[in-house]
């Protein structure tokens, strides 16, 4: 259990001790947090134990009296601001003194509750700032995991596209210098070359364009009765030139007709990132086979490959943004780490399902299962 520390700053003995007794075992929930937050009570007799004690320790929340023999509350608030300290103040005051309390609030506290105050009171006003805590900092997080995934963005496209960008250079370069010689054909390797390097390109940013697209809430949707098979031969065949340079077969089972209520380009990326994952990761001489069936009002689409396999660990994180599984089998196959995070981002806007059981050298099985109506949730 979380636990926020909380200086209490009075010198008064029974308020001291009374607001421990409340608080001790006083938890606070709320819906977004993964456990309930507590506290850790210090006790302040004056306003210069106070500011000793938040010089060395960090404090989240100072419950703090204005009238107090030495220094005054307001000047312990006011400690607390010149030093842009990331904590928040509760003054305590008596009726008599509610001006005081609130002239506070206005230089920084963040409530004040009046003396003599109930259980209940004190509760609430602890209760409503640890929320306040809690979501500052859960927004706080956010923003920094924003700028994370940004960085890795402009590094991941930086990198990637260095590369294929410098080795198109180099090839035409020698084709500007007439290396290999001055017929056309003389360059016909290193055309192609060229071309599945623009290909590698293109493919990375639509794979970024993709991602940001489903992360924004941005991406148009047009859901309509989408045939599962025409979308697999479709994305067979455009991956087809790329089986027969592997050197890997590739076959289409399906039972029956099925259909999904679904966006058919949605279908089409995750079909296509599931097919050329199984032929970018296979052997030579391999197999891919793509079967899809229906049942009891659910779509399952089952690629299976011949592969390289992957051990537990990274099948554990194979659906994470920006994973790459990196080993000496995988060293020269290029990718965003992209196309999986994609495919799962997808499946979860369908309700559906996606896993992975896989074995090292000898291959993997991604199973997708759809709800063939796509307000209905899968059991």
């Amino acid at each position: 259990m979380e636990k926020l520390t909380v200086l209490v700053v009075d010198d008064e003995p029974g308020i001291r001790s009374g607001v421990h007794r409340i608080l001790r075992n006083f938890t606070v929930d709320y819906p977004f947090m993964d456990e309930m937050i507590g506290f850790n009570l210090e006790l302040a007799e004056t306003g210069e134990e106070a500011v000793e004690f938040i010089k060395k320790n960090n404090t989240d929340i100072v419950l703090l009296d204005n009238k107090l023999p030495g220094i005054q509350g307001n000047d312990v608030l006011e400690f607390i601001n010149e030093q842009s300290l990331d904590t928040y103040v509760i003054m305590i005051t008596s009726h008599a003194s509610l001006e005081v309390a609130i002239r506070a609030t206005k230089n920084g506290a963040y409530d004040f509750v009046p003396k003599p105050f109930t259980p209940t009171e004190l509760k609430a006003a602890m209760e409503n700032i640890t929320r306040h805590i809690f979501l500052k900092r859960m927004t706080a997080k956010l923003n920094k995991e924003g700028k994370q995934i940004r960085f890795q963005f402009l590094s991941i496209m930086s990198h990637e596209l260095k590369t294929p960008i410098n080795a198109i250079e180099g090839y035409l370069k020698m084709m500007q210098n007439r290396e290999l010689g001055n017929k056309l054909e003389d360059y016909d390797e290193v055309i192609s070359r060229l071309k599945r390097r623009t290909e590698s390109m293109r493919n990375l940013i639509m794979d970024m364009l993709d991602f940001t697209q489903i992360e924004s809430g941005k991406k148009q949707r047009d859901l309509s009765e989408t045939d599962l098979e025409q979308v697999a031969r479709s994305a067979i065949d455009v991956m087809k030139p790329y089986a027969i340079q592997k050197d890997v077969e590739v076959k289409l089972q399906v039972s029956g007709q099925v259909k999904v209520n679904a966006d058919p380009d949605e279908l089409e990326i995750i079909l296509n990132n599931l097919i050329s994952n199984a032929i970018k990761y296979n052997t030579k001489g391999g197999k891919v086979e793509c079967s899809i069936r229906e049942s009891k009002g659910f779509a399952t689409i089952m690629v299976t490959d011949t592969g390289i396999g992957m051990n537990k660990k990274d099948q554990a994180r194979l659906f994470n943004e920006f994973v790459r599984i990196k080993n000496e089998k995988t060293k020269n196959i290029s990718g965003s780490g992209l196309g999986l995070s994609i495919v799962k981002k997808l499946v979860d806007m369908y309700n559906g399902d996606i896993n992975v059981c896989s074995k090292p050298d000898q291959g993997s099985s991604f199973t997708v299962t759809l709800p063939v109506n796509s307000n209905r949730q899968p059991e």
